[in-house]
C-alpha cells in the first residue's frame, strides 16, 4: 500500500462483493489484465493486482448480506475509525456496520450519508488510531 492511499480522506481501496468470485476474477482479469492473488483472511478474499500494485478485493458476498446484488464499493482511509464513525452519525449518517476489525489490516466501518449512499471508511493498523 502507498502512502497516498494513508491519506485522510483519499479513497484507499475498491472491493467487489459478488455472488461468482470465479467468474469476476476472470471477467476483471481479462477486462483490466490484473493478476489475482488469493488471500485467506477470516474469509477467502481475493486481491486483483495491477503490475506489483494491489489496486481491489473480490470476495463472495456475505451470509448477513443474501440477496443484495453484487457491487463495487470504495473505502475512503480516515485517521480514526471510531470518531470518524461516531462524526458521521452527528452529521445525521447512520451507522450500518459498526468499526470492526480486519486482522492485520485495520479496522473498517460502513456509513450511509443522510441522502441514503453508503460507503466504508478504514483505518490501517500502521496510522494513528490503527
Amino acid at each position: 500500500m502507498n502512502d497516498a492511499m494513508k491519506q485522510h480522506g483519499a479513497f484507499s481501496w475498491n472491493e467487489l462483493m459478488t455472488t461468482d468470485v470465479a467468474g469476476a476474477k476472470i471477467f476483471y482479469g481479462e477486462l483490466l489484465g490484473w493478476d489475482m492473488e488469493d488471500m485467506q483472511l477470516n474469509m477467502s478474499y481475493t486481491v486483483g493486482k495491477a503490475g506489483d500494485v494491489q489496486t481491489s478485493g473480490i470476495m463472495a458476498i456475505p451470509p448477513e448480506l443474501d440477496g443484495m446484488a453484487p457491487q463495487w464499493g470504495g473505502y475512503v482511509t480516515v485517521d480514526n475509525i471510531d470518531a470518524s464513525a461516531l462524526r458521521a452519525q452527528e452529521l445525521g449518517g447512520k451507522l450500518l456496520v459498526p468499526p470492526t476489525d480486519i486482522p492485520k489490516i485495520g479496522r473498517f466501518c460502513v456509513i450511509q450519508d443522510p441522502q441514503g449512499a453508503t460507503l466504508s471508511l478504514i483505518t490501517y493498523v500502521d496510522m494513528p488510531g490503527g
